[in-house]
Protein backbone atom coordinates (compact mmCIF):
# COMPACT_ATOMS: atom_id res chain seq x y z
CA UNK A 1 0.00 0.00 0.00
CA UNK A 2 1.44 3.38 -1.00
CA UNK A 3 2.46 5.98 2.07
CA UNK A 4 -0.01 8.17 2.74
CA UNK A 5 -0.16 12.02 3.00
CA UNK A 6 -1.59 13.83 6.54
CA UNK A 7 -3.59 16.71 5.86
CA UNK A 8 -4.25 19.62 8.41
CA UNK A 9 -7.94 21.44 8.33
CA UNK A 10 -7.06 25.00 8.66
CA UNK A 11 -9.87 26.44 7.14
CA UNK A 12 -10.44 30.08 6.15
CA UNK A 13 -12.24 32.72 4.75
CA UNK A 14 -11.29 32.63 1.49
CA UNK A 15 -11.10 28.76 1.05
CA UNK A 16 -15.27 28.77 1.97
CA UNK A 17 -15.76 31.40 0.04
CA UNK A 18 -14.18 29.42 -2.63
CA UNK A 19 -16.05 26.37 -2.18
CA UNK A 20 -19.54 28.27 -2.24
CA UNK A 21 -19.05 30.14 -5.56
CA UNK A 22 -18.12 26.20 -6.94
CA UNK A 23 -21.40 25.06 -5.33
CA UNK A 24 -22.89 27.48 -6.59
CA UNK A 25 -22.37 27.42 -10.18
CA UNK A 26 -22.97 23.32 -9.97
CA UNK A 27 -26.05 24.60 -9.33
CA UNK A 28 -26.81 26.60 -12.16
CA UNK A 29 -25.07 23.88 -14.36
CA UNK A 30 -27.22 21.03 -13.06
CA UNK A 31 -30.25 22.89 -13.04
CA UNK A 32 -29.45 23.45 -17.00
CA UNK A 33 -29.66 19.76 -17.59
CA UNK A 34 -33.22 19.35 -17.36
CA UNK A 35 -34.63 19.92 -20.67
CA UNK A 36 -37.35 23.06 -21.14
CA UNK A 37 -39.80 20.28 -22.00
CA UNK A 38 -40.08 19.28 -18.37
CA UNK A 39 -42.55 21.60 -18.59
CA UNK A 40 -45.05 20.91 -21.06
CA UNK A 41 -48.29 19.31 -20.27
CA UNK A 42 -50.50 16.30 -20.79
CA UNK A 43 -50.68 16.76 -24.75
CA UNK A 44 -47.47 17.39 -25.48
CA UNK A 45 -45.18 15.09 -22.83
CA UNK A 46 -43.48 12.07 -24.06
CA UNK A 47 -45.82 8.93 -22.43
CA UNK A 48 -43.41 6.33 -22.03
CA UNK A 49 -40.70 8.57 -19.80
CA UNK A 50 -39.47 6.69 -16.45
CA UNK A 51 -37.47 8.80 -14.01
CA UNK A 52 -36.04 7.87 -11.00
CA UNK A 53 -36.83 8.93 -7.31
CA UNK A 54 -34.44 7.78 -4.62
CA UNK A 55 -35.21 7.54 -0.84
CA UNK A 56 -31.94 6.82 1.45
CA UNK A 57 -29.55 7.51 3.75
CA UNK A 58 -25.61 8.79 2.56
CA UNK A 59 -25.28 5.49 0.86
CA UNK A 60 -27.36 7.60 -1.90
CA UNK A 61 -27.23 10.93 -0.90
CA UNK A 62 -26.03 13.40 -3.56
CA UNK A 63 -26.31 16.31 -1.24
CA UNK A 64 -29.29 17.16 0.27
CA UNK A 65 -28.03 17.44 3.61
CA UNK A 66 -26.16 21.47 2.33
CA UNK A 67 -29.26 22.40 2.71
CA UNK A 68 -30.90 21.46 6.22
CA UNK A 69 -29.32 23.19 9.65
CA UNK A 70 -27.28 19.99 10.66
CA UNK A 71 -23.73 19.29 12.31
CA UNK A 72 -20.87 19.16 10.01
CA UNK A 73 -20.48 15.17 11.12
CA UNK A 74 -23.91 14.86 8.57
CA UNK A 75 -22.16 16.64 5.89
CA UNK A 76 -19.57 15.95 3.26
CA UNK A 77 -19.34 19.44 1.52
CA UNK A 78 -15.50 19.83 2.23
CA UNK A 79 -12.30 18.26 1.11
CA UNK A 80 -11.67 15.59 0.41
CA UNK A 81 -14.98 14.46 -0.62
CA UNK A 82 -15.57 14.62 -4.40
CA UNK A 83 -11.99 14.96 -5.11
CA UNK A 84 -11.93 12.10 -7.71
CA UNK A 85 -15.10 13.42 -10.09
CA UNK A 86 -15.96 16.48 -9.32
CA UNK A 87 -13.08 18.48 -8.25
CA UNK A 88 -14.94 19.88 -5.36
CA UNK A 89 -17.17 19.00 -2.51
CA UNK A 90 -20.54 18.39 -3.78
CA UNK A 91 -22.29 16.86 -0.47
CA UNK A 92 -21.73 13.36 -1.44
CA UNK A 93 -19.83 10.68 1.10
CA UNK A 94 -17.80 9.51 -1.60
CA UNK A 95 -14.43 10.75 -3.53
CA UNK A 96 -16.82 11.20 -6.59
CA UNK A 97 -20.28 9.51 -7.49
CA UNK A 98 -22.60 7.39 -5.96
CA UNK A 99 -24.73 4.81 -7.01
CA UNK A 100 -27.77 6.93 -8.26
CA UNK A 101 -25.08 8.70 -11.01
CA UNK A 102 -24.76 5.82 -12.39
CA UNK A 103 -27.92 4.35 -12.40
CA UNK A 104 -29.37 7.41 -14.32
CA UNK A 105 -26.06 7.56 -16.45
CA UNK A 106 -27.73 3.85 -17.26
CA UNK A 107 -31.22 4.99 -17.81
CA UNK A 108 -30.03 7.92 -19.96
CA UNK A 109 -31.74 9.85 -17.67
CA UNK A 110 -30.30 13.92 -16.69
CA UNK A 111 -27.66 13.94 -13.35
CA UNK A 112 -30.49 14.21 -10.99
CA UNK A 113 -28.89 16.79 -7.94
CA UNK A 114 -30.64 16.51 -4.49
CA UNK A 115 -34.33 17.89 -4.64
CA UNK A 116 -33.74 20.19 -1.93
CA UNK A 117 -31.31 21.89 -4.19
CA UNK A 118 -32.53 25.74 -4.96
CA UNK A 119 -34.63 25.60 -7.76
CA UNK A 120 -34.44 21.55 -8.47
CA UNK A 121 -37.64 20.46 -6.87
CA UNK A 122 -39.79 22.38 -9.86
CA UNK A 123 -37.94 20.30 -12.33
CA UNK A 124 -39.09 16.80 -11.25
CA UNK A 125 -40.40 15.46 -14.95
CA UNK A 126 -37.00 12.54 -14.25
CA UNK A 127 -37.11 12.14 -10.76
CA UNK A 128 -35.86 13.33 -7.65
CA UNK A 129 -33.67 12.17 -4.74
CA UNK A 130 -34.90 12.68 -1.16
CA UNK A 131 -32.08 10.39 0.70
CA UNK A 132 -29.79 12.16 3.24
CA UNK A 133 -26.74 11.58 4.68
CA UNK A 134 -27.40 9.69 8.04
CA UNK A 135 -31.27 8.75 7.81
CA UNK A 136 -32.55 5.94 9.18
CA UNK A 137 -35.81 3.92 8.22
CA UNK A 138 -37.14 5.30 12.17
CA UNK A 139 -37.06 8.40 13.49
CA UNK A 140 -34.65 8.24 16.08
CA UNK A 141 -30.76 8.05 14.35
CA UNK A 142 -29.62 11.69 14.45
CA UNK A 143 -33.19 12.91 15.07
CA UNK A 144 -33.32 16.47 13.96
CA UNK A 145 -30.04 16.26 12.20
CA UNK A 146 -31.30 14.29 8.83
CA UNK A 147 -34.32 13.62 6.97
CA UNK A 148 -36.01 10.52 7.81
CA UNK A 149 -37.70 8.52 5.55
CA UNK A 150 -40.60 9.75 6.97
CA UNK A 151 -39.86 13.58 5.75
CA UNK A 152 -38.16 12.49 2.61
CA UNK A 153 -41.60 10.65 1.58
CA UNK A 154 -43.81 13.95 2.65
CA UNK A 155 -40.93 15.41 0.01
CA UNK A 156 -42.32 12.61 -1.99
CA UNK A 157 -45.91 14.04 -1.74
CA UNK A 158 -44.98 17.59 -2.62
CA UNK A 159 -43.12 16.66 -5.31
CA UNK A 160 -46.05 14.67 -7.14
CA UNK A 161 -48.54 17.66 -6.48
CA UNK A 162 -45.52 19.91 -8.31
CA UNK A 163 -45.80 17.45 -11.23
CA UNK A 164 -49.22 17.37 -11.42
CA UNK A 165 -48.95 21.65 -11.33
CA UNK A 166 -45.88 21.20 -14.19
CA UNK A 167 -47.37 18.52 -16.75
CA UNK A 168 -51.36 18.40 -15.75
CA UNK A 169 -52.98 15.56 -14.01
CA UNK A 170 -52.37 12.88 -17.15
CA UNK A 171 -48.51 13.82 -17.37
CA UNK A 172 -48.40 13.33 -13.71
CA UNK A 173 -49.69 10.17 -13.70
CA UNK A 174 -47.62 8.70 -16.30
CA UNK A 175 -44.54 9.92 -14.84
CA UNK A 176 -45.26 8.38 -11.64
CA UNK A 177 -46.29 5.51 -12.89
CA UNK A 178 -43.42 4.46 -15.37
CA UNK A 179 -40.81 5.90 -12.57
CA UNK A 180 -38.47 3.58 -10.49
CA UNK A 181 -38.29 4.01 -7.20
CA UNK A 182 -35.07 3.50 -5.75
CA UNK A 183 -34.45 2.44 -2.02
CA UNK A 184 -31.40 2.11 0.07
CA UNK A 185 -32.22 3.05 4.07
CA UNK A 186 -32.07 1.14 7.38
CA UNK A 187 -27.96 0.92 8.37
CA UNK A 188 -27.97 3.76 10.61
CA UNK A 189 -31.06 2.26 12.37
CA UNK A 190 -28.74 -0.53 13.10
CA UNK A 191 -25.60 1.33 14.28
CA UNK A 192 -25.85 -0.49 17.69
CA UNK A 193 -26.63 -3.90 18.97
CA UNK A 194 -30.55 -4.07 18.90
CA UNK A 195 -33.00 -6.55 19.93
CA UNK A 196 -34.21 -9.00 16.87
CA UNK A 197 -37.84 -7.34 17.19
CA UNK A 198 -36.84 -4.14 16.49
CA UNK A 199 -35.66 -5.69 13.30
CA UNK A 200 -39.30 -6.01 12.49
CA UNK A 201 -40.22 -2.37 13.15
CA UNK A 202 -37.04 -1.00 10.68
CA UNK A 203 -38.96 -3.77 7.56
CA UNK A 204 -42.02 -2.57 8.05
CA UNK A 205 -41.30 1.38 7.87
CA UNK A 206 -39.37 0.41 4.33
CA UNK A 207 -42.54 -1.49 3.20
CA UNK A 208 -44.77 0.84 4.60
CA UNK A 209 -43.24 3.21 2.57
CA UNK A 210 -43.42 1.20 -0.36
CA UNK A 211 -47.23 1.26 -0.21
CA UNK A 212 -47.58 4.73 -0.05
CA UNK A 213 -46.04 5.38 -3.21
CA UNK A 214 -47.64 2.41 -4.62
CA UNK A 215 -50.82 4.32 -3.31
CA UNK A 216 -50.03 7.21 -5.61
CA UNK A 217 -49.56 5.07 -8.31
CA UNK A 218 -45.65 4.13 -8.51
CA UNK A 219 -45.39 0.59 -9.67
CA UNK A 220 -41.79 -0.06 -10.00
CA UNK A 221 -39.31 -0.53 -7.04
CA UNK A 222 -35.51 -1.07 -6.51
CA UNK A 223 -34.63 -2.00 -3.09
CA UNK A 224 -30.86 -2.35 -1.91
CA UNK A 225 -30.52 -5.14 1.27
CA UNK A 226 -28.87 -4.31 4.20
CA UNK A 227 -24.94 -4.25 3.15
CA UNK A 228 -22.15 -6.51 5.99
CA UNK A 229 -22.15 -3.15 8.08
CA UNK A 230 -20.32 -4.95 11.14
CA UNK A 231 -17.36 -5.31 8.45
CA UNK A 232 -17.35 -1.07 7.81
CA UNK A 233 -13.43 0.60 8.47
CA UNK A 234 -15.38 2.07 12.04
CA UNK A 235 -16.61 -1.24 13.28
CA UNK A 236 -13.21 -3.44 12.45
CA UNK A 237 -11.34 -0.35 14.43
CA UNK A 238 -13.76 -0.88 17.38
CA UNK A 239 -12.86 -4.37 17.72
CA UNK A 240 -8.91 -3.71 18.10
CA UNK A 241 -9.66 -1.01 20.23
CA UNK A 242 -11.75 -3.50 22.17
CA UNK A 243 -8.61 -6.27 22.61
CA UNK A 244 -9.95 -8.13 19.25
CA UNK A 245 -8.27 -8.56 16.22
CA UNK A 246 -9.87 -6.20 13.94
CA UNK A 247 -12.80 -8.52 13.02
CA UNK A 248 -16.51 -7.28 11.39
CA UNK A 249 -18.99 -7.17 14.36
CA UNK A 250 -20.50 -10.56 14.59
CA UNK A 251 -23.72 -9.08 16.49
CA UNK A 252 -24.72 -5.89 13.94
CA UNK A 253 -24.05 -8.13 11.02
CA UNK A 254 -26.49 -10.68 12.45
CA UNK A 255 -29.06 -7.98 12.76
CA UNK A 256 -28.01 -6.88 8.92
CA UNK A 257 -28.55 -10.77 7.79
CA UNK A 258 -32.26 -10.89 9.78
CA UNK A 259 -33.21 -8.19 8.27
CA UNK A 260 -32.41 -9.34 4.31
CA UNK A 261 -34.38 -12.40 5.25
CA UNK A 262 -37.31 -10.47 6.28
CA UNK A 263 -37.31 -7.54 4.06
CA UNK A 264 -37.35 -10.35 1.11
CA UNK A 265 -39.92 -11.89 2.78
CA UNK A 266 -42.09 -8.71 2.72
CA UNK A 267 -41.57 -7.81 -1.11
CA UNK A 268 -42.82 -10.73 -2.22
CA UNK A 269 -46.15 -10.79 -0.23
CA UNK A 270 -46.53 -7.30 -1.88
CA UNK A 271 -45.94 -8.47 -4.64
CA UNK A 272 -49.27 -11.06 -4.40
CA UNK A 273 -50.98 -8.60 -2.42
CA UNK A 274 -50.70 -5.22 -4.87
CA UNK A 275 -51.73 -6.04 -8.64
CA UNK A 276 -49.05 -4.30 -10.88
CA UNK A 277 -45.87 -4.38 -7.99
CA UNK A 278 -43.02 -5.01 -9.50
CA UNK A 279 -39.70 -4.49 -7.65
CA UNK A 280 -36.06 -5.17 -8.31
CA UNK A 281 -34.37 -6.81 -4.57
CA UNK A 282 -30.38 -6.00 -4.87
CA UNK A 283 -28.13 -8.55 -2.67
CA UNK A 284 -25.89 -6.14 -1.89
CA UNK A 285 -24.83 -7.88 1.31
CA UNK A 286 -23.14 -11.04 -0.63
CA UNK A 287 -22.00 -9.21 -3.36
CA UNK A 288 -19.96 -7.05 -0.68
CA UNK A 289 -19.00 -10.39 0.92
CA UNK A 290 -17.93 -11.65 -2.02
CA UNK A 291 -15.69 -8.57 -2.95
CA UNK A 292 -14.42 -8.57 0.08
CA UNK A 293 -13.32 -12.48 0.02
CA UNK A 294 -11.94 -11.66 -3.99
CA UNK A 295 -10.98 -7.94 -4.21
CA UNK A 296 -8.08 -8.74 -6.62
CA UNK A 297 -11.02 -9.88 -9.02
CA UNK A 298 -12.64 -6.52 -8.63
CA UNK A 299 -9.61 -4.37 -8.72
CA UNK A 300 -9.45 -3.71 -5.13
CA UNK A 301 -6.06 -3.71 -2.95
CA UNK A 302 -8.07 -2.61 0.18
CA UNK A 303 -10.95 -3.98 1.69
CA UNK A 304 -10.74 -3.41 5.25
CA UNK A 305 -9.03 -0.33 5.37
CA UNK A 306 -10.40 3.12 4.26
CA UNK A 307 -8.87 5.74 2.01
CA UNK A 308 -9.17 8.36 4.02
CA UNK A 309 -9.12 9.02 7.68
CA UNK A 310 -7.07 7.97 10.85
CA UNK A 311 -6.01 5.19 13.20
CA UNK A 312 -6.24 1.27 12.68
CA UNK A 313 -8.03 0.93 9.02
CA UNK A 314 -8.73 4.65 9.04
CA UNK A 315 -11.52 3.87 10.99
CA UNK A 316 -12.05 7.45 13.00
CA UNK A 317 -14.98 9.51 11.59
CA UNK A 318 -11.98 12.07 10.78
CA UNK A 319 -11.89 12.19 7.34
CA UNK A 320 -12.08 16.20 5.97
CA UNK A 321 -11.66 17.49 9.49
CA UNK A 322 -14.86 15.80 10.66
CA UNK A 323 -15.50 14.39 14.11
CA UNK A 324 -13.09 16.90 16.13
CA UNK A 325 -9.72 15.91 14.58
CA UNK A 326 -7.61 18.43 13.32
CA UNK A 327 -5.82 15.71 10.72
CA UNK A 328 -6.34 12.71 8.61
CA UNK A 329 -5.10 10.74 6.20
CA UNK A 330 -5.86 10.45 2.66
CA UNK A 331 -4.18 7.72 -0.08
CA UNK A 332 -3.16 8.46 -3.17
CA UNK A 333 -5.51 6.40 -5.24
CA UNK A 334 -9.53 5.46 -4.31
CA UNK A 335 -9.48 3.88 -7.13
CA UNK A 336 -7.67 0.99 -5.28
CA UNK A 337 -9.67 0.58 -2.20
CA UNK A 338 -13.65 0.04 -1.49
CA UNK A 339 -14.10 2.11 1.34
CA UNK A 340 -13.45 5.69 0.67
CA UNK A 341 -14.11 6.99 4.69
CA UNK A 342 -14.47 4.83 7.84
CA UNK A 343 -18.36 4.13 6.36
CA UNK A 344 -18.52 4.83 2.79
CA UNK A 345 -17.34 3.37 -0.71
CA UNK A 346 -15.60 4.66 -2.62
CA UNK A 347 -16.32 5.68 -6.14
CA UNK A 348 -15.10 2.69 -7.52
CA UNK A 349 -16.90 0.62 -5.49
CA UNK A 350 -19.79 2.30 -6.18
CA UNK A 351 -20.09 1.77 -10.37
CA UNK A 352 -19.28 -2.02 -9.75
CA UNK A 353 -22.00 -1.56 -7.35
CA UNK A 354 -24.27 -0.06 -9.61
CA UNK A 355 -23.97 -1.98 -12.41
CA UNK A 356 -24.78 -5.29 -10.69
CA UNK A 357 -28.06 -3.30 -9.67
CA UNK A 358 -28.73 -2.36 -13.52
CA UNK A 359 -28.12 -5.54 -15.25
CA UNK A 360 -26.63 -8.23 -12.66
CA UNK A 361 -27.57 -11.88 -13.00
CA UNK A 362 -30.46 -13.28 -11.17
CA UNK A 363 -28.94 -14.69 -7.88
CA UNK A 364 -27.51 -10.83 -7.42
CA UNK A 365 -30.76 -8.81 -8.03
CA UNK A 366 -34.06 -10.65 -8.94
CA UNK A 367 -37.33 -11.02 -9.67
CA UNK A 368 -35.96 -8.35 -12.46
CA UNK A 369 -33.00 -6.01 -12.70
CA UNK A 370 -33.28 -2.32 -12.71
CA UNK A 371 -32.34 -2.31 -16.70
CA UNK A 372 -35.75 -4.47 -16.92
CA UNK A 373 -37.75 -2.53 -14.84
CA UNK A 374 -37.02 0.74 -16.66
CA UNK A 375 -38.14 -1.28 -19.95
CA UNK A 376 -41.51 -2.08 -18.64
CA UNK A 377 -44.27 0.48 -20.02
CA UNK A 378 -47.10 1.31 -17.90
Amino acid sequence: MKMTKKYRIGLNLANSCIQLCLIAVFVVLASLTIPSDCFHHDDQYPKTIAGLFVFGDSLIDPGNNNYINTSRDAQANFPPYGVSFFKYPSGRFCDGRVIPDFIAEYAKLPFIPPYLQIGYRYQLAYGANFASGGAGALVEPFSGLVIDLKKQLWYFNQAEKQLRSNLGKGGAERIVSNSVYLFSIGANDYSSDKPKDYVAMVVGNITAALEEIYKKGGRKFGVVNMPPIGCLPLFRAADLAAGGTGECNGQITALAKLHNVLLSQKLKHLQKQLKGFRYSYFDIFTTAVEMFDNPSKYGFKEVKGACCGNGPFRGARSCGGRGGFKEYELCDNPQDYFFFDSNHPTQAANQQLAELMWAGPSNITWPHNLKSLFQISL
